[in-house]
């Protein structure tokens, strides 16, 4: 692998406003991984539509010309594994398959591809997102550690496609013009994290559910604004690890809520000038995915986290939890930790509240 994940971590955010920018951004992603290519696939409703990095752009159009893509089974493959994270070629086919499958036989082997790594993000609006990184056969599968450094990307390529998702993959003219197209409370904070700006959802929020106030935006749940607070200071020296998906408990007259703070990098400032990061509360919708599909979305919970919540909301106890993974008590307590700090709980049963709530808009 090459390149700086800081650097493409920047890109990624630069595109998430500017959507043009997005062919090189995945380049730079399939430069980091010594592959081909790189796709972001959008379903929304009936509808979708890609962005590629140039090297892909005929075998898709080729592909779709062919209205069949019922061929390609990599995306049935994918959502029944309803894995939070990155999945290869071997870990949805066998050897076998592989050899005989006509899509990798007839679509990709001839155009000199055949190997992928690739993530399926269900975002909370309903939106479907399929990131694929494509390499060449010759190459070879990825391996085990360029999956886990796909995974340490995944959250930030989440939060950033799913902004871009809302948007159409279109570029946006202007501030104002964005939150509109939204559809989502949506805000700009200006360089102290200020509200500089807002659409109508999110002034909706003010002051029952976020606070306006001169130092900064803050939240009026006092555990979530200290993960807020911790995310914004953060994000200003840059640091990794920055909580930045916040869960919001569901509130008389008002669903739950999970708050994500975008940081606007690069090019993006030219759009929205002066700013710092926009914040969009997305409600926690119905019959989207299973909880453990969730959970790595909305609270940038790693596949083991979200495993050790996902069973925690089912009423394991940390030594079940170990015994079926195969794993130290030790392993699972630490993991468990982390999951309380990036849901903002402290006990398990905050825990299971919590999941509760998000089951209870699932059905």
């Amino acid at each position: 692998m090459a390149g700086e994940p800081q650097q493409l971590i920047d890109e990624i955010y630069e595109a998430a406003a500017v959507a043009d920018q997005w062919p090189r951004v995945l380049g730079s992603l399939a430069s980091m991984f010594d592959s081909d290519g790189a796709v972001i696939v959008s379903s929304q409703r009936d509808a979708s539509h890609w962005v590629c990095t140039p090297s892909l752009a005929q075998t898709l159009a080729d592909f779709a010309a062919l209205g069949r893509p019922e061929l390609n089974p990599r995306p049935p493959r994918a959502f029944a594994r309803r894995h939070p994270g990155f999945l290869t070629d071997h870990d949805m086919f066998t050897e076998e398959e592989l050899q005989s499958d006509p899509f990798y036989m007839d679509v990709l082997r001839p155009r000199g591809l055949g190997w992928c790594a690739g993530s399926t993000i269900f975002a909370p609006g309903g939106d479907t997102l399929i990131v694929s990184v494509e390499r060449r056969f010759s190459r070879g599968p990825f391996s085990g550690a360029e999956v886990a450094a796909l995974d340490a990307l995944r959250p930030h390529i989440a939060r950033a496609t799913t902004f871009s998702a809302r948007l159409g993959l279109e570029r946006v003219h202007a501030a104002t013009e964005a939150l509109g197209l939204l559809g989502l409370p949506a805000a700009v904070l200006g360089g102290r994290y200020h509200l500089l700006m807002a659409n109508a959802l999110f002034q909706a929020l003010i002051p029952n559910v976020f606070r306006d106030q001169r130092e900064r935006l803050s939240l009026v749940n006092t555990s979530a604004d200290t993960l807020l607070a911790d995310a914004l200071a953060r994000d200003a020296i840059r640091a990794g690890g920055a909580v930045q998906s916040i869960p919001l408990p569901a509130a008389e007259g008002r669903d739950a809520l999970v708050v994500h703070v975008v940081p606007i990098r690069g090019a993006a400032r030219d759009i929205f000038s002066s700013a710092r990061a926009l914040v969009l509360a997305t409600p926690v919708a119905a019959g989207l995915a299973p909880a453990q599909q969730l959970l790595e979305g909305l609270f940038d919970l790693t596949p083991a986290e979200a495993r050790v919540a996902r069973g925690i909301g089912e009423g394991e106890t940390v030594e079940q939890i170990a015994a079926g993974l195969g794993i130290s008590r030790q392993t699972i307590r630490a993991q468990l930790k982390s999951v309380f700090a990036k849901t903002g709980t402290h006990r398990q049963a905050e825990l299971v509240r919590l999941l509760n709530g998000v089951r209870h808009f699932e059905k």
